[in-house]
């Protein structure tokens, strides 16, 4: 039996946790010292939006799940003997493949765990959890799915708009974030997640001008290669929806998907991100 596991920095859409039998291991989310929630199981994202609104707690930080969490977490979803394939956020801005990595050894003599890095995230990282379920539906070994998953990573896109700088400069999770840039509040900066790094590459004016930006770079990318499209977001759907609509229109869209950006990524983000992933529709 192959079990498909991934974790909670990855946007799948609801559907797909049933339709592709995809598990998803939560992260954990910290208010400072006193308060700590396991996403997903203790906290939702209601939940979490009324704690950042409320501001009575400090900023939220996130912790990969540990080896410890990782182990429990597979002993629960799989049956001795079966392939675990865990598929996982980017290692370069992440420990929780390290943490997978770790439980993996431990498990050895009772579960095949086969680690993936996807130097990805969010829906790219979905993207290829779908792929892979079709492909071992489709006969394909694990081996042959793995080397797909390698081969696609470096033509998976996300590039993303914020709407406030401040998580992304608390978080000390995005690349080329200069002092500069950071002391321009006003601005709608652009990040782009490639080959394992989020950097932020351009600045806007206007969330008009960045949802504009968004798109010009995905065109300069993928042109007119079939994609599957995703869009995510934090808390602005209206915003979401007229990005899906617009890169409908200019990319060779196969399908498309519209989901909330996880607790993870908000935290790393802000609330009012949207972004767009283009994935290869081989």
């Amino acid at each position: 039996m192959l079990r498909i596991v991934t974790d909670g920095a990855v946007d799948l859409p609801a559907e797909w946790y049933k339709e592709y039998d995809i598990q998803r291991i939560p992260i954990n989310v910290h208010f400072g010292e006193e308060k700590t929630f396991i996403q997903d199981v203790e906290l939702d994202q209601d939940g979490f939006y009324k704690l950042v609104d409320g501001k009575t707690l400090p900023h939220p930080k996130t912790s990969q799940p540990s080896p410890h969490q990782f182990v429990e977490f597979y002993k629960k979803t799989a049956q001795p003997g079966d392939t675990i394939l865990s598929i996982h956020i980017t290692s370069k801005l992440s420990g929780t493949y390290a943490s997978c990595v770790s439980a993996a050894e431990e498990l050895k003599d009772t579960y095949n765990v086969v680690p993936v890095d996807t130097l990805c995230g969010t829906m790219g990282t979905a993207f290829m959890c779908r792929a892979a379920r079709q492909m071992e539906r489709a006969g394909k070994s694990v081996d042959e799915i793995v080397k797909y998953i390698e081969g696609i990573r470096s033509k998976t896109y996300v590039i993303l708009t914020l709407d406030t700088l401040e998580y992304a400069k608390r978080s000390g999770r995005v690349g080329t974030l200069s002092a500069a840039l950071a002391s321009v509040l006003n601005v709608k900066p652009i990040a782009l997640l490639k080959d394992g790094i989020v950097d932020m590459v351009d600045r806007v004016r206007t969330r008009k001008a960045a949802i504009e930006r968004v798109l010009d770079l995905a065109k300069e990318n993928v042109g007119d290669s079939p994609v599957y499209v995703g869009v995510v977001h934090a808390r602005d759907e209206a915003a979401a929806r007229s990005l899906l609509d617009e890169a409908k229109k200019r990319f060779n869209v196969k399908e498309s998907f519209l989901t909330d950006l996880s607790i993870s990524l908000v935290i790393n983000f802000g609330p009012g991100t949207v972004g767009l992933v283009l994935y290869p529709a081989e």
